[in-house]
């Protein structure tokens, strides 16, 4: 029962993520959800920025430190192992949700390109940005990164393998095209107000920040092999690897 449980746990977290996800695609584009990015009645400048930086700084908090080993290692003490990852998750669906229900608009324009196609072309982009994000979760181990497979495997009385370092497709030219994704999709707009430029530059800074607490991990997992992948593969832009033809490892998602 305890296994069933934690299963239906494990699902029921798996579609508040992907509701969640499927928001933030609007909320930074400003379509079709009830409140996006540039949504509602703008309020004191100082007050906005004061509350939207404290949102953001929850999230990539809670991100982080909740990813770390040591916080895993103390937080399994209560957190049953079987549902630590989906906990996780659940936890930042609920602060990206706190982010868009909070969230203080700030409409100044800081740039409006009028020219169609450019402006087709950021749309492009910013739509490619949010696929090389779902993409780049599928050629690692989507499931596993969102709880679903550690739950299962707990259903089947089944036992993790051992992470792997291999390289598929675009691994082969940048070691986080998550995080590359993200980049796109927060900066490719053709308005860009000054609440959307706080945002895309508060989580481009977060990210600079996490892709350096993560390669830590890894290098502690994987030791020279992912140093050594390190060396040949960019970090956050995609270039031809360097050096000697590309190895056959990948950075495994669960220690994300």
């Amino acid at each position: 029962m305890t296994r069933w449980l934690a299963a239906a746990y494990g699902a029921v977290v798996y579609l508040i993520f992907f509701v969640t996800f499927l928001y933030a695609i609007g909320f930074v584009g400003d379509l079709i959800v009830p409140k996006g990015i540039d949504s509602g009645t703008p309020g004191p400048l100082a007050a906005a920025v004061l509350i939207d930086v404290a949102l953001l700084g929850l999230f990539a908090v809670q991100h982080s430190l909740m990813a770390r080993p040591f916080f895993k290692r103390w937080w399994t003490r209560f957190v049953p192992a079987i549902v630590e990852r989906s906990t996780y998750v659940l936890l930042s669906s609920i602060v990206l949700i706190l982010l868009f229900w909070l969230w203080r608009p700030l409409p100044e324009t800081i740039w409006l390109v009028a020219a169609p196609n450019a402006a087709l072309l950021l749309q492009a982009i910013f739509w490619l940005g949010w696929a090389t994000v779902l993409l780049s979760t599928f050629l690692i181990s989507h499931f596993e990164l969102f709880g679903l497979q550690q739950v299962w495997l707990g259903l089947k009385q089944r036992v993790a393998e051992p992470p792997r370092m291999r390289t598929p497709f675009l691994y082969g030219f940048v070691r986080h095209p998550l995080y590359f994704g993200f980049l796109l999709a927060f900066w490719a707009t053709p308005h860009m107000t000054m609440g959307h430029l706080l945002f895309a530059a508060a989580t481009t800074a977060y990210i600079l920040i996490a892709v350096r607490l993560e390669e830590h991990d890894l290098i502690a997992i994987f030791g020279a092999d992912y140093v050594a992948y390190r060396r040949r593969v960019s970090m956050l832009i995609p270039l031809p690897p360097r050096g000697a033809a590309k190895d056959a490892e990948t950075p495994p998602a669960a220690t994300t």
